[in-house]
């Protein structure tokens, strides 16, 4: 096994993230959120790469935030236990906020539980698949916790309010056919086909132009919170950016051309 607690791969532009500590669930460590974050990094930077796959090594996805953190925080003197949780949520926020904001598609491959900050890692990607030992957690409120991943925001653009509140009060497991069911999940699929059917499918929707992806995303993710008329300007300006791509350039000339072929 390697000693790295994630693993990351590039192929034919499409990157694979794989949490690496299969003896714990791939549980989140400080440190291995702290490698998460330079992956999701290079992963933003790099023009090269088209798409993102993330997945977990073993038996599970994520299981959640790392029992010693916890155990760490109650040992902490009464004092600085607010201010060492609110340091810590900055870091969690980020690494999110990186996922989310990535330019580029993002598929969530869940090979098995997904619990606490585990599913909402899942659900900051823009799609979900599943195999039929996945099984999704929002079990905050067995820790007397509320979801601090964005489960909050997350999980009600997916499954709607009342259900966001039913798992999210009660932390029942859902299994895979149900989230299916609930829109938790996009697709599934067995587990031997789970990280192929990612891959192939992150490379079919990152064939598309990077400047219409990237725009496209950014406005789509911030759609409920907008009016229509505020969506209509947001597009206005991404759209004469689009204008003036290479990517939109060399389609039109292609179709022109094509065009006066069959002239």
């Amino acid at each position: 096994m390697s000693d790295q607690l994630i693993e990351f791969s590039i192929e034919a532009g499409i990157a694979t993230i794989a949490f690496n500590r299969p003896d714990r669930r791939n549980a989140m460590s400080d440190e291995m959120r702290a490698e998460f974050s330079g992956a999701l990094e290079t992963v933003s930077r790099d023009k090269a790469i088209k798409a993102l796959v993330l997945t977990g090594r073993g038996n599970a996805f994520c299981a959640g935030g790392d029992i010693s953190g916890m155990k760490r925080r109650l040992e902490a003197p009464q004092g600085e236990v607010a201010f060492n949780g609110w340091s810590r949520q900055q870091g969690v926020h980020h690494v999110q906020s990186l996922l989310l904001g990535l330019s580029k598609p993002t598929i969530a491959a869940v090979n098995g539980a997904a619990a606490g900050l585990g599913a909402d890692i899942a659900l900051a990607c823009d799609f979900v698949m599943a195999n039929e030992r996945s099984k999704f957690t929002w079990s905050y409120i067995k820790r007397g916790l509320i979801p601090d991943g964005g489960g909050l925001y997350f999980l009600p653009r997916r499954v709607g309010l009342a259900r966001a509140k039913e798992l999210i009060f009660t932390g029942r497991v859902v299994e895979a056919d149900e989230a299916l069911a609930l829109g938790i999940v996009d697709r599934k699929v067995t587990a031997t086909e789970l990280l192929l059917v990612a891959q192939a499918w992150a490379a079919e929707l990152a064939q598309g132009s990077a400047t219409a992806l990237a725009l496209g995303k950014k406005i789509l993710n911030e759609t409920f919170e907008h009016s229509a008329h505020d969506i209509f300007n947001l597009g206005s300006q991404a759209q004469a950016i689009c204008y003036t791509s290479a990517e939109h350039r060399e389609a039109v000339a292609a179709f022109l051309a094509q065009s006066s072929a069959k002239a």
